[in-house]
C-alpha cells in the first residue's frame, strides 16, 4: 500500500465513510478507490484534491497527501511573523480591539494564544504566572487548577463543553497534539455535568460575569496558517455582565 493510499484510507475511515459512499459522492468508482488505497493505482494531483475536498481534509493535511503522492503542496504556509501575513494580522488585531469591552483572543490550531485584546487581562488575575508564560495554551489556562478553574462558577459544565469540543476537533483533524491535550485536560479535577435544562448556550460564569463564546474563522483560506487561526470572543450572556464590562471600560 502506498503512503498516499494509506493516508486516503485513514481520512476516509476517520470520516466514517465506506468506499461506496465516497464513490457515490465523488463520481470515482469504488474499484478505483480500492486500487488507490492499496497502491495498485497512483492518484493524480487533481484526484487527491478532489477526494480531500469531499473528506473535508484540512489544508495542512491536503499538502501532506500531495507530498505523499509525489506532488508539490497546493497551499502556502506563511510565517505568522513574516511580511505576507502582516496586513491580515493587523486587520485581525483591529477585530480584537473592536470587541472591547468584551474579551476576544486570537488562537492557532492547538489553542495557543497569538494575541488578545485589553479586556482579557482582568479575567486572568490570580492565575499562576507560569501558565501565562508564552506559549500560552488557553484551554490549559482555563481548566488548570492553578489557572482560571477555581473562579469558574459552573466549572463542571464548562469543562464538559471544552472537552467535548476538543475531542470533536481532534477527531476532525486527526491531530495527535490535540488528542494529547485532551488527555491532559481530562485528568484535571472539576467533574463533568450536562448543560442546564432550557439553556440556549453553555455559559462561562466567572464570578458575577456570565459569557457565551463565539468562534470566527476565515471563510475561504488558501494559506495553511490562516486556515488554522480563529478568533474566540466572549460576549455578555446577560444584561448585568454587559453593564459591568461597559462600566469598567
Amino acid at each position: 500500500m502506498s503512503d498516499v493510499g494509506q493516508l486516503l484510507r485513514r481520512w476516509r475511515t476517520t470520516r466514517r465513510m465506506s468506499q461506496l459512499e465516497l464513490s457515490t459522492e465523488t463520481g470515482v468508482s469504488a474499484r478505483h478507490l480500492s486500487f488507490l488505497e492499496t497502491g495498485r493505482a497512483r492518484p493524480t494531483r487533481d484526484m487527491i484534491l478532489r477526494l480531500a475536498e469531499r473528506l473535508a481534509v484540512p489544508l495542512r493535511a491536503q499538502n501532506e497527501l500531495l507530498l505523499a503522492g509525489g506532488y508539490a503542496p497546493a497551499f502556502a504556509e506563511s510565517d505568522l511573523k513574516g511580511p505576507p501575513l502582516a496586513a491580515v494580522l493587523a486587520s485581525l488585531r483591529d477585530v480584537l480591539a473592536g470587541h472591547e469591552p468584551f474579551p476576544a483572543l486570537l488562537i492557532d490550531r492547538h489553542w495557543t494564544l497569538i494575541d488578545a485584546n485589553a479586556a482579557v487581562a482582568p479575567l486572568l488575575e490570580g492565575c499562576a504566572p507560569w501558565l501565562l508564560e508564552p506559549p500560552v495554551n488557553v484551554l490549559r489556562l482555563s481548566l488548570h487548577p492553578a489557572g482560571m478553574a477555581p473562579r469558574i462558577g459552573n466549572l463542571a459544565e464548562w469543562r464538559t463543553h471544552v472537552l467535548h469540543r476538543l475531542d470533536h476537533q481532534a477527531s476532525a483533524t486527526a491531530d495527535p497534539i490535540l488528542r494529547e491535550l485532551h488527555g491532559e485536560l481530562s485528568a484535571y479535577p472539576g467533574g463533568l455535568s450536562a448543560a442546564e435544562p432550557g439553556s440556549l448556550v453553555v455559559p462561562l460564569r466567572l464570578g458575577a460575569l456570565s459569557f457565551f463564546s463565539l468562534t470566527s474563522v476565515f471563510g475561504t483560506p488558501l494559506d495553511v496558517t490562516l486556515s488554522e487561526l480563529a478568533i474566540e470572543s466572549f460576549l455578555p450572556a446577560d444584561a448585568a455582565t454587559a453593564a459591568a464590562l461597559h462600566a469598567g471600560s
